[in-house]
């Protein structure tokens, strides 16, 4: 019918976004082996020098195609296991031990790196600008002191979804309560330059009993923010019947290909004063399963969803579409980034017609249950 809404399922981009990605905690590239990492439709090889930095370069050796993550490093340089030629952290070959020369064009590719929160950042510029560290995500203070427990952090694959699926869950105030069992009480977005805010405040529905923010005695208020296409601030405050908690979240990730990519997330919380180092470590363990509840919920939808260009709104729904656009930035040439990628916009939703259902709702299935066996409900 001529009537019917269709679904564009839109082309998947050809070119990976501009901007610093995070491979990973640095720590785990820092024991003097190559390491793997699938990243931009290819391979990477990370390894760290007798300097202690860290050098990322394509998997791939340039003379034949050898796999240099299973090669081996060999002073400052990692030397591919076919013909051991040798490949210095800047992108050149400095050695070929059975050669009288090294080629003039023997380069391969390299990507810049910094090491910020912890972690291994790596820029992609499809153009091949040198690294913007202007815009690299801000140092957290406190993290990695005796004030917060360690990063705890964990990798997801995820296929069949462009990592954008990712990005659309800044604006989208719904599906915290379909998703995530939470009632989203307030809910705003500023997008501007480079960065994309969510600030969003909610308790959990009594109702659900577990998975994700679902317990009913919890209040969250949270702060994330985007630096750039890939990585995310998350700060949660967490009041638990007066026990309030801080806590850091990392979202971050990195294209693996054109429909899938790398998930990680790390949490740190800062430690209450007057708690044993058994009792933090707790509470960071179930903060940490928390979170990664809610991602995986996330990820059962990506991967049975089809990718919509064109979705159809209400205006509880948020600025998806202006999402999109600061978010096109990443996948343009800079000269042709226009103003409205890149502007200042601010929105709020009004939650009070969705609470109004929402509470309703649960009211209801709290009591069916309560009909179905009075001693589940809980007081």
């Amino acid at each position: 019918m001529a009537d019917t809404r269709t679904l564009d399922h839109g082309t998947t981009p050809l070119r990976y976004a501009r901007g610093w990605h995070c491979l990973g905690l640095a720590s785990t590239f820092s024991d003097g082996k190559p390491h793997a990492i699938n990243g931009f439709g290819t391979k990477l090889v990370v390894w760290q020098d007798s300097k202690g930095e860290l050098n990322v370069l394509d998997g791939y050796c340039r003379h034949m195609g050898g796999d240099l993550t299973q090669g081996e490093v060999k002073g400052d340089n990692i030397a591919c296991p076919f013909h051991d030629w040798r490949w210095g952290g800047d992108g050149k070959c400095k050695e070929i031990p059975y050669a009288r020369r090294v080629p003039l064009r023997a380069r391969t590719q390299r990507y810049e790196t910094a090491v910020v929160n912890g972690q291994l950042l790596i820029w992609n510029d499809p153009e091949g600008s040198a690294a913007d560290r202007d815009i690299l995500p801000p140092e957290l203070p406190d993290v990695l002191t005796d004030k917060y427990t360690p990063w705890s952090w964990h990798t997801k694959e995820i296929n069949g979804s462009h990592c954008r699926e990712l990005i659309d869950n800044v604006a989208d105030m719904a599906h915290f309560y379909y998703v995530h069992f939470a009632f989203p009480t307030s809910f705003r977005n500023i997008f501007e330059g480079h960065t994309a805010t969510q600030f969003m405040e909610s308790t959990g529905r009594p109702d659900k009993t577990t998975g994700g923010y679902s317990d009913a005695n919890s209040t969250l208020k949270s702060v994330a923010t985007y630096y750039g296409p890939s990585y995310m601030i998350n700060w949660l405050t967490v009041d638990y019947k007066g026990f309030v908690t801080e806590v850091i979240l990392i979202n971050c990730h990195i294209p693996t290909g054109p429909d899938s990519f790398t998930l990680q997330y790390g949490i740190s919380v800062q430690k209450p004063e007057g708690l044993d180092d058994k009792t933090v470590d707790y509470i960071a363990e179930r903060y940490t399963e928390s979170f990664g509840e809610g991602f995986l919920q996330d990820v059962h939808i990506w991967e049975n969803k089809v990718a919509v260009q064109n979705p159809l709104l209400c205006e509880e729904d948020g600025p998806v579409y202006q999402l999109r656009r600061w978010y096109e930035q990443f996948y343009t040439d800079v000269a042709d980034i226009k103003p409205e990628m890149t502007d200042r916009f601010e929105f709020e939703v009004d939650t009070t017609k969705a609470n109004e259902y929402w509470h309703a709702e649960v009211a209801e299935n709290l009591a069916k249950r309560a009909a179905d066996d009075p001693e589940t409900v809980s007081h």
